[in-house]
């Protein structure tokens, strides 16, 4: 009997793997003689980086980059275990959970410690890369990355703007003189399932801004700024990207990259299920469990737990789901091959309490979903769950 285990983090209690290992117990608790492959996956926010790394065997850097507000931080990036890919989280260098409780700014905050990773990378020799988008802070454009990889944003006496979403008004013109030229012979991969453009009431600003700290007053002025920079990006490259999908991704990273990179935008968990051979562990499976914190009639709409059972359906192989909670509309998923969804709670408890004992609560409920789902089929051949 093969079982894989593919589930997504639980955010705010269990990192991917950690969800991986916990099924994995939980399988074992009720049916030793299982053969469990653990798959952790993710959609191309945070985790994903840590889990394409625990796939391939590959290796983890840190280094010292500008943080979205300015200071020095810790950032990582990931080298997978072909030694030839590079694969950055914005969110490690330009990520909300660098920004202090009550210290969002979104006028402020910049991706310059983005380029630095993306800058460091290349001077190590990589140029394959796979950037996932998410959880950032910021709302500049990808301004910031640009100008540590040596674009010249200059405003009207020829001087560089500063950082953050609220300069993005000065900016009169372009230069690519010192523009990072390994660049051009460079693949990007970029892992995001955001479809906004970089402007408007769909945009940036409108719909990401609040979440990173801004006012009413903020989202009108940030969304004026970014016209002017897409004005700006439009003169000096041709590239409209105003209405463009997927350019307002990660508070306009999306259109930067678009923009000035060699690039193909690819949803995460596509990204991910690729990197890590699902397809390939599917074809003698015999059950998938995937999950994360939260299931609704959103995860239908490119989550990974959809992603996952999308790949297994086309394999007929059924899907569980477990997840942290369960919401309306989750009738959507049985259309795409998953049998059961199923919540970890078990008791009346606070979400505080679901956090804390997120590990046990979860090694248990993937062990009473297994003793329901294999009973019978185990039964049949005279065997017996542990």
């Amino acid at each position: 009997m093969k079982i894989i285990i593919a589930p997504d983090s639980f955010k705010g209690s269990l990192s991917a793997i950690e969800a991986a290992n916990a099924i994995n117990k939980g399988i074992k608790n009720a049916f030793k003689e299982a053969e469990t492959v653990l798959l952790p996956v993710g959609d191309g926010g945070e985790g994903t980086m840590e889990t394409l790394v625990a796939a391939t065997g590959g290796t983890i850097r840190t280094l010292t980059v500008t943080g979205p507000l300015g200071n020095q931080v810790e950032a990582v990036y990931g080298i997978l275990g072909d030694d030839q890919t590079c694969v950055i989280e914005m969110a490690s260098a330009s990520g909300l959970h660098l920004v202090p409780e009550g210290k969002l700014s979104p006028l402020k905050a910049t991706t310059y410690g983005t380029g630095q990773l993306i800058k460091q990378a290349l001077d190590e020799g990589f140029t394959s890369f796979i950037i996932g988008l998410g959880g950032s802070a910021t709302n500049d454009g990808g301004a910031g990355m640009l100008q540590a990889l040596g674009l010249q944003i200059l405003d009207e006496t020829e001087n560089e703007v500063g950082h953050g979403g609220g300069e993005l008004n000065k900016i009169k013109r372009i230069a690519f003189n010192t523009f990072d030229k390994r660049i051009k012979d460079c693949s990007f991969i970029i892992a995001s399932d955001v479809q906004n453009p970089m402007v408007g009431l769909d945009g940036a600003a409108h719909i990401f801004g609040p979440q990173k700290g801004a006012t009413a007053s903020d989202v009108e002025l940030l969304d004026r700024n970014l016209t002017n920079w897409a004005n700006e990006i439009e003169k000096a490259t041709g590239i409209k990207l105003h209405d463009r999908p997927g350019a307002g991704a990660a508070g306009g990273i999306g259109g930067a990259f678009q923009a000035f990179f060699p690039v193909e935008v690819k949803r995460g968990i596509d990204v991910v299920i690729e990197y890590i051979k699902l397809d390939d562990e599917l074809q003698n499976a015999d059950l998938v469990i995937t999950g994360e914190g939260s299931v609704d009639h959103q995860t239908v709409f490119g989550k990974t737990p959809m992603g996952v059972a999308q790949a297994a359906n086309q394999r007929n192989v059924p899907t569980i789901l477990i997840a942290g909670s369960v919401g309306k509309g989750i009738e959507a998923l049985y259309d795409f091959g998953v049998v059961s969804v199923n919540s970890i709670i078990n008791r009346p408890m606070t979400l505080k309490e679901a956090i804390e004992n997120a590990e046990e609560l979860l090694e248990s409920s993937a062990e009473q979903v297994i003793r329901s789902y294999f009973y019978q089929s185990v039964k049949e051949k005279g065997r017996s769950l542990t």
